[in-house]
């Protein structure tokens, strides 16, 4: 069996986060692994050019991250109890942020959602687990919401 010595779980605080998190704890339990629990906020620095100041978005991208890494605490203490755990918030492109983070930590799985869209949402809205599985040197465990 593949020795799993570290586990990013990547979680975006919907209803089912706690599912993601209950395999990671898991998998994290079975291997005695420890795990980094990622949340990717928007940079939304794509939105710069339509007449809205720099310093405005930067401004309210801060005030996400800072309620992020306050709602990463508490997920944190609500789903790893007996784990060596860490919650980190960044910001960007979800799909990059998760394969950048994965190999600059040395992670062995990724355990995230999927939404499990169909039709025009995905066409709309993308697979961020898609991207993930699809270019991850790493394992990737997938949990669809029920």
């Amino acid at each position: 069996m593949a020795d799993i010595k570290k586990i990013l779980c990547a979680v975006d605080f919907s209803d089912y986060s706690p599912m993601v998190a209950d395999y990671a704890n898991m998998m994290a339990k079975c291997s005695a692994a420890k795990v980094t629990v990622l949340y990717v906020a928007p940079s939304l620095s794509q939105y710069v050019g339509f007449h809205v100041p720099p310093s405005s978005i930067e401004s309210f991208v801060g005030e996400i991250v800072t309620g992020a890494e306050d709602t990463m605490n508490a997920f944190v203490k609500e789903n790893f109890n007996d784990l060596n755990v860490e919650g980190k918030v960044v910001t960007g492109y979800p799909a990059e942020e998760i394969l950048a983070i994965c190999e600059a930590e040395g992670c062995d799985m990724i355990v995230m959602g999927t939404h499990g869209r169909k039709g025009i949402d995905r066409i709309l809205f993308g697979s961020v687990a898609e991207k993930v599985v699809k270019s991850s040197k790493v394992p990737v465990l997938t949990v669809r919401p029920s």
